[in-house]
This record gives C-alpha cells, structure tokens and sequence, in this order.
C-alpha cells in the first residue's frame, strides 16, 4: 500500500509539474548545483549529493534557476510549494477586475452617447471596468477640450454607479477615463474590514 501511495504522489506532481516547467529530483540533468533551502547553508555539491541532503531532510530537491552556473536548486516539499503557488494565483485572479474600452469622439452625438453609456452600464454590472477614450486623430487633436467634456459628461451619467479610477488623462493621441462599479469598491472594503478584524482576533488569542 506504501508503494502504491508513493507513486501515486510522484505521478501527481509530474503531471502538475508539467504545467509549472519546474524540474524535481531526477529530471535535474546538472552535475553540480548550488544547493539552497531553510537551515541549509548555500554551497555548491555534486547533484547527487544535493539530491541525497534533500532526501535526508524528506524534501524534494527543485530547479529554481537553470540560467545560472551553477544552477541554483532549493530543497522543499514541492507539494506545499505548488499549493501556496495555485492559491497566490487563485487569489490574485480574485482581486483582479477586468476592463472593457468605449472608443468615443468628441463630437459623439447624444443617441450614440446614450448608447454607449447603457453599454457600459451592463459592463459595470457585471463588476468589470470600463474605460472611455477618445483618439485624436489628424487636427481634431485642437479640440482636446470638446473631448475632455465627454468624457467628464460620462462620468457625471454614470456617478451613480461607479467611482473615477482615473480621471480625464492625455497619453500622445489618446485622452481616456476609467471608471470602477461601486459594487467592486465596496466589496474590496468590506475585504479589508474582515481582514483588520481577524488581526485582531489573533492578537487578542496570543495576548
């Protein structure tokens, strides 16, 4: 039954492996590596004694670094590696909010504008950013402040429902907006609230 856990677990991290390109134990293919981890002192070995002071500690010897001579290879328990990895990632997705561009112009007539804004109404509902922009093409970049006024008219249909990320901003040819749903806004709050609530928590149980 050991054996067939043990390859079970081996299987398993070739297959996630894989996926992240990272090289374990065997599949290292340097004849010396500069070996690093927790209460191990860097220093250049043989991989075969890498490999066996990684065993010895029951840790996996990883390839972290392959550009360098000599390689650099950290003794860890992968498992716990790649978990902590796909949850950072899951969180960092989490927190991340799509944005959706409006291309407007400065002389957007007000039915193409009413479209536009219910447009990007539904987007905002749907927790995403928008970003309205107006590019100045040829010598409609003097009327810069005609473009300015629609996209602060934007802002001003849509206070109701979104906060200004950015305000009215000028990139060569281009002046943009970004507007964030207010739903998100407070939601990352509320994030914020839980996470200073157990802070203190813990405080509280080590005092």
């Amino acid at each position: 039954m050991r054996r067939k856990t043990k390859f079970k677990n081996q299987n398993r991290k070739n297959i996630i492996n894989k996926e992240i390109k990272y090289k374990i134990n065997s599949e290292i293919r340097s004849k010396v590596v500069r070996l690093v981890g927790k209460n191990i002192k860097p220093k250049v070995y043989p991989l075969k004694q890498a490999l066996k002071i990684a065993k010895d500690l029951s840790l996996d010897l990883v390839e972290i670094n392959p550009k360098v001579t000599p390689t650099i290879c950290k003794a860890m328990n992968f498992s716990k590696f790649l978990y902590n990895l796909k949850k950072s990632k899951k969180k960092y997705k989490k927190n991340v909010i799509l944005t959706k561009e409006i291309r407007l112009t400065s002389q957007t007539n007000i039915h193409d504008l009413s479209f536009k804004i219910e447009k990007a109404k539904k987007i905002l509902k749907s927790n995403k950013k928008v970003k309205f922009y107006i590019f100045f093409k040829g010598r409609s970049i003097f009327s810069k402040d005609l473009g300015e006024k629609m996209l602060l008219k934007c802002i001003e249909l849509l206070s109701n429902i979104t906060k200004v990320e950015i305000p009215p901003r000028m990139e060569e040819k281009k002046m943009f907006i970004v507007l964030i749903p207010k739903v998100s806004h407070k939601l990352n709050e509320n994030e914020n609230k839980k996470k200073e609530i157990k802070k203190e928590i813990k405080f509280k149980k080590k005092n």
